[in-house]
């Protein structure tokens, strides 16, 4: 997995900052009060970010309504991840990205890891729960369990 590129970014955020499915043409009109780009050019980078699987899209009239199908929160915990295999050592990567963190991030952290701990006693995940804290809990042990 790579991260997005300049544009990809752009969309996906207004996406996600807007929490509902929305038209190229949105789209196009918000990023344009920032800079000129083609309606052609979205459409393109739509279309191929629906291809990658991180939009769904379903046709609304004659055009496509876009939507993510995950959370900013979930593809950042999938960056992270994928940071995290970069390296044998993940420990001593972890501790260089803990050290780095501010009181309140480092706050964060702890409660993620409370929430986390009942599920590594074998507890499991009520019914109905999203399908990213699910993946991402489940992802948060590892490839090898550990």
């Amino acid at each position: 997995m790579r991260g997005f590129g300049e544009l990809e970014a752009e969309i996906m955020d207004r996406l996600w900052a807007w929490g509902r499915p929305a038209t190229v043409r949105e789209v196009v009109d918000d990023l344009q009060r920032q800079r000129p780009v083609a309606y052609t050019t979205v459409t393109t980078v739509a279309d191929i970010l629906h291809t990658k699987g991180w939009l769904r899209r379903d046709k609304a009239g004659r055009a496509w309504l876009y939507e993510p199908t995950c959370t900013r929160e979930a593809y950042t915990a999938q960056l992270m991840h994928q940071a995290l295999e970069t390296t044998p050592d993940r420990a001593g990567a972890l501790l260089h990205f803990v050290e780095g963190i501010s009181g309140d991030e480092a706050s964060a952290l702890r409660a993620a890891l409370e929430q986390v701990a009942p599920l590594e006693r074998g507890a499991t995940l009520e019914q109905g729960a999203p399908l990213e804290r699910g993946a991402a809990l489940g992802q948060a042990k590892g490839r090898d369990g550990k």
